[in-house]
């Protein structure tokens, strides 16, 4: 039996201070929460904002939010949830390797997608045109306003009082910047590199996560690809290594992520020496965006989007759904707005103040796919003949 506790673990902010770059952002430079509360004796503000991201209602929603094609059609391929964490891993690996702040990283990238509402982006779509006289929708701020007020988690307190840092992602990756919720966070300048890496993961990821499900679901073939450079080149590599035909897909898949990493890595690098990046401070005030591919490999990776776009996100298995989706929530946003009284009680009271067509906006984008279309089945599916 011990005959003493043990010592308490090392501090980690101080940790922060050996190994991370001086362009990195610190827990200690942090501007803060804005609802003050007492630290953590042993997990940085940034780690504790990964945890409560992590258990809020809005991340499990995630699950069955569709990512680009409907959850219906199979249940293989990637939803919300599972681009998240794709999302983090590749994003916290680089951040490694820049020498950033893995937690901060972290948790920008398991919240970025906690905004979207239901049947992806035309779900995004139909909502900024139901709103349009409301200020609209945007998925990134409607995740800001999720964190800050429509979340319930805690006493003393609405939303989940996060960092500044990690609000300010949403803020600077909106479409809506001149919004007044976002004009706090986007006059600071550049956004922190954290948000950067995981702003370039987010294209990279869903790029090339798209081909794999389209794959899968018979989209498109193999065959398809081979009018892509970028498919060429990665699945010559693959074919070097003799690797078997059932796992050619998965292997060239894998080299592509692979490869982008690499070269986003290394076009970094020589970013940060060529804008001499020293600092914080330095990030804020770049010319540019710091964390991108590189000139080669810009081209081919255009030249992918546009063949996802033209043969897989207009494929009429995809449109189909898209428009399903867009007419069950065009049906329910006005069915709620002439019968408000058929929204949840809690709902509405939490929502004191707001006008009816943004508390309904807000109740439709925390659905998720399955629950929209089950909430449009009990308010328009016939009654049964008696």
């Amino acid at each position: 039996m011990h005959d003493h506790l043990p010592t308490d673990p090392p501090d980690w902010l101080d940790r922060e201070e050996s190994v991370l770059a001086p362009y990195a952002m610190r827990s200690r430079a942090s501007r803060g929460r804005r609802h003050a509360e007492p630290p953590h004796p042993y997990r940085t503000i940034f780690q504790r904002d990964r945890e409560r991201i992590v258990h809020s209602t809005a991340f499990r929603r995630l699950m069955h939010k569709t990512q680009v094609i409907v959850a219906q059609t199979n249940d293989h391929h990637r939803t919300r949830l599972t681009h998240s964490l794709e999302v983090a891993q590749i994003s916290r690996t680089l951040a490694r390797r820049l020498a950033l702040n893995e937690d901060l990283t972290e948790a920008i990238a398991l919240s970025h997608d906690l905004g979207h509402p239901p049947f992806g982006h035309a779900g995004e779509e139909t909502l900024n045109e139901l709103l349009k006289d409301h200020g609209g929708f945007d998925h990134n701020l409607h995740a800001l306003r999720i964190v800050e007020t429509l979340e319930e988690r805690y006493h003393g307190f609405p939303g989940l009082n996060l960092s500044w840092e990690v609000r300010e992602a949403f803020a600077q990756h909106a479409k809506k910047p001149e919004a007044p919720e976002a004009r706090e966070y986007v006059e600071v300048g550049q956004p922190l590199l954290e948000a950067q890496v995981v702003d370039a993961t987010d294209s990279l990821t869903y790029d090339t996560h798209d081909i794999d499900d389209a794959l899968g679901l018979g989209l498109i073939s193999l065959s398809d690809l081979d009018g892509l450079e970028i498919w060429r080149r990665a699945a010559a590599e693959v074919y070097r290594t003799g690797m078997n035909e059932e796992l050619f897909r998965t292997g060239v898949i894998r080299h592509l992520i692979d490869w982008q990493v690499r070269d986003m890595v290394a076009h970094t690098l020589g970013e940060l020496k060529r804008h001499r990046i020293l600092s914080v401070d330095d990030v804020r005030h770049a010319p540019t965006i710091l964390v991108t591919c590189s000139p080669e490999l810009r081209p081919m990776k255009e030249e992918l989007e546009q063949f996802l776009h033209a043969k897989v996100y207009r494929n009429y298995r995809v449109m189909r759904m898209k428009y399903k989706g867009c007419r069950v929530l065009r049906a329910l946003f006005a069915e709620f707005c002439r019968h408000p009284e058929l929204l949840p009680d809690h709902f509405v009271r939490r929502r004191e103040g707001d006008s009816l067509p943004r508390i309904v906006g807000d109740y439709l984008a925390g659905m998720t796919d399955r629950f929209a279309q089950q909430e449009y089945l009990r308010l328009f599916h016939p009654l049964p003949e008696v």
